[in-house]
């Protein structure tokens, strides 16, 4: 039997060791929305064993790309604007004389990076996930080795999508030499894994650029009086309260500052001293959950569950959850010779699948007229669709039977409600009652 080198498999007993919480989340992580840094969800040691007798056959992944820089620099570049502006005139605080020197250091590591591209903690995020599988199912990538199976691998063909299949199945591979020639060569589907701007989400995009109630509903919960009060607060600890009295749009200055602090996480090994670039100094956790919530509401509206009268956000996803079937349909049908199928994409598909699906946290939508509020959804990006998250499925069998587990973020998760398990609690579900649940003929 194969194993894992020396080097990844003590990496990969340490991470087995962390945690559900470790990787260094932060404790009020939900304020990054889906700009949260990946952490696991469960430890390893907890997962549950299949039923006697049955064997790991196949698995399948849904992964969202690793952390990354920021998508340009429009942000950083208004607000250094604003500080140039500040300095000139005596209108910074003392902490605000530390922000414009933080922000072009960031600015430039980013650019260094590559906007948009992985950043460090991305690389390490898709690499350790792509081990911690390896060790999950040992004797299913044994046997994937021994019978020269396919590890076909898929993305949207966005760079960053690429790249984070690229790090994940050279790390996958680097846990057995065997397993590299069976890998790739990686392809592109626009159609399943960048549907939202693919012929398939040409509804969709006449939803996101013209819906009336849409744009209404997202001015409502942004024209607020806390979000007036949130960006005088996000400023007045840069800028002098005379200067902040004549800022033009105050909440899009303070947006462009909370933007920054969400994504210097992702950033954290680019950082000087690889701990991080201390942007929580410029904004109160309160004025950050407040901004969190408005990207939220954002995110929740325009790629999640939504209005409760309209299926418009992730009905595209279709595509998505039927290749899941169809991979694991061929495995049980004997065709294909693929071993584990590995897809790369972005939040704009992990976000409606999982409203789809009916996965927790994406199971309440909004009532019209009632806006989404922390108060009365569960629904928070952090959770739901972080960076580097995933959905995967591992497929067991024995004789002719079929088994499904799922894991989102690493942790068992039930399939949504009217599916039933092979029995109360467990995490194994029967194929057949999977096709039944979902409607498939």
């Amino acid at each position: 039997m194969r194993r894992l080198t020396p080097v990844l498999a003590l990496g990969a007993l340490l991470l087995t060791a962390l945690p559900a919480h470790a990787a260094e989340a932060p404790a009020h992580r939900e304020s990054y929305g889906t700009k949260a840094p990946y952490a696991p969800r469960q430890n390893p040691r907890s997962y549950q064993r299949p039923p006697a007798g049955f064997e790991p056959v196949f698995t399948e992944n849904v992964s969202r790309h690793g952390s990354r820089a920021a998508s340009d620099s429009e942000d950083g570049d208004l607000i250094l604007a604003l500080w140039d502006k500040a300095e000139e005139e005596g209108q910074l605080t003392r902490e605000g004389e530390e922000f414009g020197p933080r922000v072009r250091a960031l600015q430039a590591a980013m650019a260094k990076v590559g906007y948009g591209n992985l950043s460090g903690r991305g690389r390490q995020e898709l690499a350790d996930t792509a081990v911690r599988l390896a060790r999950r199912l040992p004797s299913l990538f044994t046997r994937i080795a021994d019978a020269g199976e396919k590890i076909d691998v898929v993305s949207s063909g966005q760079g960053r999508a690429v790249d984070s299949g690229t790090v994940f199945t050279d790390a996958l591979a680097g846990t057995d030499p065997a397993l590299k020639p069976l890998i790739g060569p990686a392809r592109t589907d626009k159609d399943l894994l960048y549907f939202h701007k693919a012929a398939g989400g040409a509804a969709y995009r006449e939803y996101i650029e013209n819906d009336q109630r849409l744009k209404d509903t997202l001015k409502g919960v942004t024209d607020q009086p806390r979000t007036r009060e949130a960006a005088r607060g996000v400023l007045g600890r840069i800028f002098k309260e005379p200067f902040v009295a004549g800022i033009t749009d105050p909440t899009g200055a303070a947006r462009a500052v909370y933007n920054l602090y969400a994504i210097a996480p992702a950033m954290s090994e680019e950082s000087p001293d690889g701990a991080g670039w201390g942007m929580e100094r410029f904004i109160s956790r309160r004025d950050a959950a407040w901004f969190g919530y408005l990207s939220d509401a954002e995110d929740f509206y325009e790629k999640g569950p939504g209005f409760s009268d309209s299926d418009i956000t992730y009905k595209m996803a279709g595509v998505l959850l039927d290749d899941l079937f169809k991979q694991v349909e061929a495995k049980r049908a004997g065709t294909g010779g693929v071993g584990a199928e590995l897809r790369f994409t972005h939040a704009e598909e992990i976000i409606p699948l999982a409203a789809l699906m009916g996965l927790p946290g994406s199971t309440e939508p909004a009532a019209p007229g009632r806006a989404y509020t922390y108060a009365r959804n569960p629904w928070r990006g952090a959770a739901v669709s972080p960076l580097g998250a995933n959905i995967q499925w591992d497929v067991f069998r024995k004789g002719d039977r079929f088994l499904v587990r799922m894991l989102y973020n690493e942790k068992e998760t039930a399939f949504r409600t009217g599916c039933r398990p092979i029995r109360k609690g467990s995490a194994f579900y029967d194929l057949d009652e999977l096709e039944r649940c979902f409607g498939r003929d």
